[in-house]
């Protein structure tokens, strides 16, 4: 890969783990608003989830209301959404035009459909494509990647699901210039919602091709 990836940290949920990950050389970090989610937020102020400029805070949710979206946003102050259930390109467009960024998730495998994401294309910025299953994410299990070729729009995308040690370099070895941002979360923690800052750190030196210190 001979263009830059942008690096997004999900599912995060613990005040002072968000501060130890808001150090590291990352674009996006994830906060979850789903309750049937192990990493949901839950009772986290606004001032658990601050962050340094470079960093945008994205809200995860999961077929909310437009109501209760646009109120996580203000009260967060949240850069962007993730929708990751079966949100209409209507609510797309209405939290969109709220002027955040719209990242719509899509479960990936070989029976996808993909003339559904024809409707979401003007509605959203970009397209996260994640290993399909009933969890809505978070099962730290990967799609077949080939899977991909079937894509032939040109919208940028996020690539998520079971990105690991183990697997980050050859996510890496895309010639694919829509690849946008890689997504990490399940594979990268001790317990849900707590990340292993230290195994981040040399991953995203890794991805931002830096030198690891030794």
């Amino acid at each position: 890969m001979n263009y830059p990836v942008k690096i997004k940290i999900c599912g995060m949920k613990d005040p002072e783990n968000i501060r130890e990950t808001g150090l590291l050389n990352i674009d996006y970090m994830g906060f979850i608003f789903y309750k049937g989610s192990k990493r949901c937020v839950a009772e986290l102020s606004a001032s658990d989830i601050e962050l340094p400029d470079r960093i945008q805070r994205i809200g995860v949710f999961v077929n909310a209301s437009a109501v209760t979206i646009k109120n996580k946003i203000r009260t967060y102050g949240l850069h962007g959404v993730q929708l990751h259930g079966t949100e209409s390109p209507q609510l797309c467009e209405e939290i969109k035009a709220s002027g955040v960024l719209v990242i719509k998730a899509f479960g990936i495998d070989n029976n996808f459909d993909w003339k559904i994401l024809n409707k979401y294309t003007e509605v959203t910025d970009y397209f996260l494509f994640d290993t399909k299953s009933d969890q809505h994410g978070g099962t730290g299990k990967t799609f077949d990647w080939a899977i991909l070729q079937n894509y032939t729009m040109q919208k940028p995308y996020f690539l998520s699901g079971g990105l690991g040690p183990d697997n980050i370099n050859n996510a890496l070895l895309t010639t694919d210039k829509r690849l946008y941002a890689i997504d990490l979360n399940s594979k990268f923690e001790s317990e849900p919602g707590l990340k292993k800052t230290e195994l981040l750190k040399q991953v995203v030196k890794t991805i931002k091709n830096e030198q690891i210190s030794s």
